[in-house]
């Protein structure tokens, strides 16, 4: 990784993230084999499967993989870094035909101390129907737009910069939760510990968060793929040995997703209520995307986040490393292209991104950049 206070004129942020994209994505088509051979590989992560047992239906590995080059470029500083993102490594078993048992972890192989990062899923669930599943145990908490959209299956290298503020920095909390569809209809309600957070569960000696969602499937009435309008509310009880989540009390967030034929969009508006120091926010997020082949797509976003008082939004993982301040208005302009080779469990990712920040408190966190970031993922 790079940090420093001079221009480098023999790299430029741009050039760099372009160069790595270029030179990995031919290598990528050459290899690509028949969709056959890549089922068959997945299949090595099926350790057991027998729909006939009663008691074990099957046993997978569950996981991913995810390495990214990023640079960042603002006035006279500049920041590169490669980057193991996720590295993650589980089993999930599906048990007496209703029960699955989740188990991941997450890794970080660049570093020895901690290698072993903390526990993501870790979970019992029951389901004998669309209606109703319940969950109990450390799962992911999903509200927002890109919070309610697993890191495999982002459109875009990151989630936006409205998650990164009013979601948690932390995906996953140990608590029970209720949800499950019928007719267009889909709901989803949990409560999880927010107490001083661990590598696994936590203390249970904090608040308690409370997330409902409810959605509807306009699809069958507009005639297309996918249409569908949800809305997240989210309470937190303000404690200050809260670990696992951000200073907000109350989100609510409404969101579309659109799609049909190759063309397709998300869009969120959100707005917080912060305690402890956190300033009110307010944001909006719009993503149309194009598929220009079976495997081939192009995305673009624009976010913007703006907070009543000053200080009260953060950059982003890459510009916050320029740029550690807060500000409060935050406008994001992101490009970006996409390579499928096995749908998202295996693709290839490059993205460019127009940002800036006010600071009308003038104290460090205003940010005036460019930034450039290539990706490889793979789940399974």
């Amino acid at each position: 990784m790079q940090c420093c206070g001079v221009r480098s004129s023999s790299v430029l942020p741009l050039s760099a993230a372009a160069l790595l994209l270029g030179g990995v994505l031919p290598y990528a088509l050459a290899a690509q084999d028949s969709p056959s051979s890549y089922d068959d590989l997945w299949r090595r992560a099926e350790l057991y499967v027998d729909e006939d047992n009663p008691r074990i239906q099957s046993v997978l590995l569950s996981g991913r993989f995810q390495y990214e080059y990023s640079t960042v470029h603002d006035r006279d500083l500049t920041y590169d870094e490669w980057n193991v993102r996720r590295t993650r490594l589980g089993l999930k078993a599906r048990l007496f035909d209703q029960f699955t048992l989740h188990v991941e972890a997450g890794f970080n192989p660049e570093e020895s101390d901690p290698f072993y990062t903390g526990l993501t899923d870790a979970y019992v669930q029951w389901s004998r129907s669309g209606p109703l599943a319940l969950k109990a145990g450390k799962q992911s908490v999903a509200f927002t737009m890109d919070g309610s959209t697993s890191s495999k299956e982002l459109l875009t290298i990151d989630r936006s910069n409205l998650a990164n503020n009013m979601w948690f920095p932390q995906e996953y909390l140990p608590g029970v939760s209720a949800s499950g569809a019928a007719s267009n209809w889909s709901y989803h309600l949990g409560t999880y510990s927010a107490g001083e957070r661990t590598r696994e569960f936590g203390e249970f000696n904090g608040g308690v968060v409370a997330v409902a969602t409810l959605g509807y499937d306009l699809s069958a009435a507009l005639g297309v793929e996918e249409a569908l309008l949800r809305g997240n509310y989210m309470h937190q009880n303000p404690d200050p040995q809260n670990g696992f989540t951000r200073q907000l009390q109350h989100v609510t967030s409404l969101n579309f997703a659109f799609e049909d034929g190759r063309f397709g969009v998300r869009a969120d508006v959100s707005a917080a209520s912060g305690h402890r120091g956190q300033s009110d926010l307010w944001g909006t997020t719009f993503m149309p995307f194009l598929d220009l082949t079976d495997e081939l797509q192009v995305v673009a976003r624009h976010t913007y986040l703006s907070s009543e008082e000053a200080n009260g939004v953060r950059l982003p993982r890459y510009e916050n490393k320029l740029t550690s301040g807060l500000g409060d208005r935050y406008n994001e302009f992101y490009a970006g292209i996409n390579y499928y080779l096995y749908g998202h469990k295996l693709k290839l990712q490059g993205g460019v991104k127009f940002a800036g920040m006010d600071d009308r408190a003038g104290d460090g966190g205003s940010y005036s950049g460019v930034s450039g970031t290539t990706a490889f993922r793979v789940s399974w």
